[in-house]
């Protein structure tokens, strides 16, 4: 057995150490000992995005990247992207267009759906389509996801 790491990073806003295995990925960490269940896990290689994070600005399927590549980095989780308590807007044009039925891949939605926003606050449909590609539901379709995504256009812009 691969001796452990021990592992700090800035994960939704708060500095936060950890000890890990080489061999972890950022997804088991985040779900297994640091008790972040948002994050889900759909495939565990790569093709689903339910467990997409931001790492550093970026988004990033967890499930693929080492705990230990997150050291010193800045990890977003769909806990972070509402503190406070209130939702946030692309929360809640989510629940206002229904576009979330089991939920398994909601949170990978809402993740990369933020990252599009803040790079592009005024996307057009075919821009979101294109963005959220990587995105898998086996529920909704995927009409309901981009009215949630256009509703909460211009609402994540970089300031």
């Amino acid at each position: 057995m691969a001796k452990k790491r021990i592992v700090s990073a800035n994960i939704n806003g708060k500095q936060t150490e950890f000890l890990c295995e080489p061999r972890q990925t950022l997804l088991e960490v985040l779900r297994d000992t640091l008790d972040m269940t948002g994050t889900k896990e759909g495939c565990s290689n790569g093709n689903c995005g339910a467990c997409t994070v931001r790492l550093d600005g970026r988004p990033v399927v967890s499930c693929l990247v080492l705990a230990v590549e997150a050291d010193g980095a800045d990890v977003e989780t769909i806990e972070g992207v509402a503190p406070g308590g209130d939702l946030h807007p692309l929360q809640q044009a989510f629940l206002n267009n229904a576009a979330l039925q089991c939920g398994i891949c909601t949170p990978g939605f809402i993740m990369q759906s933020k990252c599009l926003l803040e790079e592009n606050p005024n996307p057009s449909e075919h821009d979101i389509r294109f963005y959220l590609a990587g995105n898998l539901c086996r529920c909704t379709g995927y009409d309901k996801i981009v009215r949630a995504v256009q509703e909460a256009a211009g609402c994540c812009g970089k300031s």
